[in-house]
């Protein structure tokens, strides 16, 4: 199903359209931590903007898309992110992708999915009413 994967879906990595646009029309300008590729076109548009695009490494999800090639892609500033970049702090964490929707979603206590359960009222709630 490889092959056929490329050709009709593009939710799961680069189409094959995308692929050779890629490497006929643009240049590949860096790789980020998670393996996602950053290219921009050879030739700018008719308005001089350039034009920029990621083809990520396994599924196509924008929120694995670092904060620094975000800004490069958007046309923040024109140098690659790695000429931008302050050193890491140490309080920095690494990136963990969004598990909503997932079997690894955070669920509180008392959640449906969770089974449900409440914990009992403590009595220290009063309801509110206009004549009091």
């Amino acid at each position: 199903m490889g092959i056929l994967s490329k050709i009709f879906t593009w939710w799961d990595g680069a189409t094959i359209g995308t692929m050779l646009n890629s490497a006929l029309t643009g240049e590949q300008v860096g790789t980020d931590a998670q393996g996602n590729r950053y290219f921009r076109a050879k030739k700018r548009l008719p308005d001089g903007r350039e034009r920029r695009w990621v083809i990520y490494e396994g599924a196509n999800d924008a929120s694995r898309v670092p904060a620094e090639w975000h800004g490069w892609l958007h046309g923040s500033f024109d140098g690659v992110p790695e000429s931008h970049l302050p050193p890491p702090r140490i309080w920095e964490a690494d990136y963990s992708p969004n598990a909503t929707g997932t079997p690894a979603a955070y669920r509180p206590q008392g959640a449906l999915e969770r089974g449900g359960r409440r914990a009992a009222a403590t009595g220290d709630y009063e309801a509110w009413t206009p004549d009091s």
